[in-house]
């Protein structure tokens, strides 16, 4: 960080955005904010920053949940899985250490900054994905799943971090709608590219080892570059010059979700335990959770229940994750031109009960059209983080 933004002595100041000026408790120097060159600023950070961020999470996405595609190629005949309850006890090994070591990298990411651990965790999660394409019985992918939920815990929460080190509080909703527009779409291209990937005729692997090389391999490359190419915070970035990082760092300083270079600190951080809006969200969030995991994951085996062979089954659950994102992006635009929250929310998860009570309520076999429209409806629950915008 240059050293113009380090040694700053802490008088009571005056900032002013050009607009309205405001008191900021023991802050800098005297800054008077251009709101064009913000703009320009603003814009520029959205080139750079967000498409990164939005590939990362997708291959994050992907990682996760090609697990349902691999399973409609033969994956638990292949491990010896079938008629057992093992695909679930796969499934659900995953999230054990996902839980128990997201606060400890969530950590080593405020830290260390997430420009450095979000690629590792990536590299890790990659590689995880590689040597699923290698496994060859239950213990072996029960193994991967364990140290692939460990390197995908914090990854969620230090994306949203790192964003708030960017982007003032009235910046972010739609910044944060097209991130969560990500994980709809990396949904999508799974089931885009296992359409692709099981089409192929021949190969000395089965049809789903390829789908893991393929992911693996890409996700590992664009961790690399993601090491490389990731700046610490707006006012570290080189892609800025001298005078745009100095306007990075103020306006943060004037209206941020997060404090500027703030230090660690673990008993502050404790603090949010008092706040009773946490465990409100910390409830919406156990609710969200269930939904959502059991579409992402099993999606292609509630398609496949329509009766579709293996590559129409991995192609028919494109339109739904892309309905899902768009839908996403609609109600959080919605939200934030009319700073309502909650009615959107409830929307969210509204559409995705109703599809759940649709598909349970019908005859699948007999009722092709309504149970595939059902599907429409349960990727529609991605909306509600909106709620993370309102706090």
């Amino acid at each position: 960080m240059d050293k113009e933004f380090e040694k700053t002595e802490p008088v009571e100041t005056h900032v002013s955005d050009g607009s309205s000026d405001k008191h900021i408790g023991e802050t800098v120097s005297t800054y008077t904010i251009d709101p064009v060159a913000e703009r320009a600023l603003v814009w520029k950070i959205d080139l750079r920053i967000l498409p990164v961020l939005a590939v990362m999470y997708l291959f994050n996405s992907l990682d996760k949940s090609n697990l349902g595609n691999a399973k409609t190629a033969g994956l638990e005949k292949s491990l010896g899985m079938a008629g057992t309850n093992k695909y679930n006890l796969i499934l659900s090994i995953f999230f054990v250490p996902y839980v128990l070591t997201a606060p400890f990298l969530g950590i080593l990411g405020k830290k260390y900054g997430p420009n450095r651990v979000l690629p590792l965790m990536m590299l890790t999660f990659g590689t995880c994905t590689l040597c699923v394409a290698a496994v060859k019985n239950f213990s072996g992918l029960m193994a991967i799943r364990w140290f692939l939920g460990m390197s995908e815990s914090a990854f969620f929460p230090l994306v949203i971090y790192y964003q708030t080190t960017f982007y003032r509080r009235g910046e972010l909703a739609r910044r944060l709608a097209i991130f969560y527009a990500a994980q709809s779409i990396a949904s999508a291209f799974s089931g885009l590219l296992s359409f692709g990937v099981f089409q192929i005729k021949g190969g000395i692997l089965e049809h789903w080892r390829y789908l893991f090389l393929i992911e693996g391999t890409g996700t590992v490359l664009f961790a690399c570059f993601a090491f490389w190419y990731l700046p610490r915070s707006s006012s570290e970035a080189k892609f800025f010059n001298a005078e745009e990082r100095k306007l990075a760092y103020e306006r943060m300083l004037l209206d941020s979700s997060s404090k500027v270079n703030e230090k660690l600190n673990i008993r502050e951080s404790l603090v949010i335990l008092k706040h009773p809006t946490s465990w409100c969200i910390l409830a919406i969030q156990i609710c969200l959770g269930v939904p959502l995991q059991a579409v992402q994951l099993f999606l292609p085996q509630i398609i496949g229940r329509l009766g579709y062979n293996t590559v129409k089954t991995n192609l028919y659950t494109v339109a739904p994750n892309v309905s899902g994102a768009i839908m996403l992006l609609v109600l959080a635009f919605a939200s934030d031109y009319t700073r309502w929250r909650f009615p959107f929310i409830a929307a969210g998860f509204l559409f995705t009960f109703i599809g759940m009570i649709i598909y349970v309520g019908i005859d699948v076999e007999h009722q092709l059209h309504v149970a595939y429209f059902a599907s429409f409806m349960m990727t529609c629950m991605l909306p509600a983080p909106c709620k993370q915008w309102g706090y």
